[in-house]
């Protein structure tokens, strides 16, 4: 690798660019990161923006890769499966795999986030750069611009290949956009998100089942909760910004109480700060970005939520960035010295992946918010469940290949739809496993799903 292929600048010090940057320096690169931010590890980190996220096998192999996963672990809560509140104030428990081994894990951003920075600064030749904005870069002269935001000066550095790993509102690809490089659309919901916090007990405990992933479907809108390990439960509420329900008739502390005492009345008595996060939490918005190309002729390109950001409903959007860097390493691999290359095979080999996620997003808040609490949607889970156990080599859920397998988004996305159709075939007037015919799913199976999983090089 020459000198100047050597010299890599980041833009943003989230997960994803800390992570990044322990992967180049292990590719012997300088490499030199650009926050806006002030360090986190220095300030206390704004309440209100997704405190903590679900970490699943993409973001543990990259972890793992990179040396930090025993370390996370230690912080990060297990969750087995969704418990499912009703609004009677029931409750059931649903698992996501087909054992104990499967599960996701309930991990902090900011915990996360401040550990990657300091495994990534303990590497010779990263240096990491806080309240440093970036303004814009000229892509014909490879010069990037920033301003300083303690001193005010503005400044330039040339010459050195740049990845934005900052985020939905990049900067780097705004100026891609404007220098007509490519083209993006930013696709936003009708929802928004305000995050909302269940405290400990009085002894320290958690007050809901720790071990799970809690959610209150309630059709067009949702809350969840997710443990943390001090004992408190972090919540988000998905709702429209418009409407009734909706985040803007949600006006008064009186209307935000009768509200969640209809809608989640178990939820209630455990937030006794509720109108107070309410009104001093931002409401968070929700979109998908997408667009093509990710780089400009090896001089700068995007990763992460900056090149393709997702609405959150499948607990992808940190797992997908970390694989970015995963298989832009094993690209590297491939490429060495060839940037320019190695960062176009790299994106053919991750943007139909991305849309696909993206989709898979979407398509799981109406699961989430709606489906869990359904009867049928609970019958082809079990079903989808025992066709894994007798038929493990062909049939995968779709949950699990995204969540506990590294099978490409993009062959999950597919393979996901011939299996729901044989799911609803296999169902269709049934209620219960006993009602199954496991001998048509066997044909439906080897007729169907069997081709296609050979073909795909998805089977096991």
């Amino acid at each position: 690798m020459s000198e100047q292929k050597k010299q890599i600048l980041l833009v943003g010090a989230g997960l994803a660019g800390s992570l990044l940057a322990v992967y180049l320096a292990k590719r012997g690169c300088t490499v030199d990161v650009f926050e806006r931010r002030a360090d986190m590890r220095l300030e206390e980190m704004n309440a209100g923006r997704s405190i903590n996220l679900a970490l699943s096998v993409r973001g543990t192999h990259a972890l793992a890769e990179v040396g930090l996963l025993d370390d996370i672990m230690q912080l990060a809560i297990p969750m087995r499966g969704r418990m499912i509140h009703g609004t009677d104030g029931s409750h059931s428990f649903q698992p996501y795999g087909k054992d104990d081994s499967e599960v996701i894990y309930s991990v902090s951003r900011g915990e996360l986030n401040r550990r990657l920075m300091t495994l990534a600064e303990s590497h010779d030749g990263v240096r990491l750069h806080f309240r440093q904005r970036c303004d814009g870069m000229d892509f014909t002269q490879r010069s990037i611009l920033f301003t300083d935001e303690a001193t005010g000066r503005s400044y330039e550095r040339r010459g050195v290949t740049v990845i934005a790993t900052d985020g939905a509102g990049s900067a780097v690809r705004q100026a891609m956009e404007r220098a007509g490089h490519a083209h993006f659309t930013q696709d936003m919901l009708a929802h928004g998100y305000k995050e909302l916090t269940i405290p400990p007990d009085d002894g320290g405990h958690f007050r809901l089942e720790k071990n799970a992933l809690h959610i209150w479907p309630r059709h067009s809108f949702m809350l969840i909760a997710l443990p943390n390990p001090d004992g408190s439960f972090t919540c988000t509420l998905f709702l429209q910004h418009d409407g009734d329900p909706g985040f803007s008739s949600l006006d008064t502390p009186d209307r935000v109480r009768a509200f969640v005492a209809l809608e989640f009345p178990d939820a209630l008595p455990l937030m006794p700060t509720l109108e107070e996060d309410f009104f001093t939490n931002p409401t968070g918005l929700l979109g998908t970005v997408r667009g093509y190309p990710w780089h400009v002729d090896g001089a700068a390109a995007l990763l992460g939520d900056a090149a393709h950001a997702i609405v959150p409903f499948f607990g992808q959007g940190m797992n997908c960035a970390f694989e970015d860097c995963t298989v832009l390493d094993e690209t590297l691999d491939e490429f060495g010295d060839d940037w320019n290359h190695a960062l176009h095979a790299w994106q053919e080999r991750r943007k139909a992946n991305a849309d696909a996620i993206a989709d898979l997003a979407l398509e799981n808040f109406i699961e989430m918010r709606d489906s869990v609490a359904d009867p049928h949607f609970l019958l082809m889970k079990k079903v989808g469940l025992e066709l894994e156990k007798r038929f493990p080599e062909y049939f995968i859920p779709k949950y699990s290949m995204v969540t506990f397998h590294r099978t490409p988004y993009s062959v999950a996305k597919q393979r996901g739809r011939i299996q729901q159709d044989i799911l609803e075939k296999l169902t269709r007037g049934a209620t219960d496993l006993a009602d199954i015919d496991f001998t048509r799913a066997g044909t439906l199976i080897t007729d169907r799903l069997r081709p296609y999983a050979e073909e795909s090089g998805s089977a096991r």
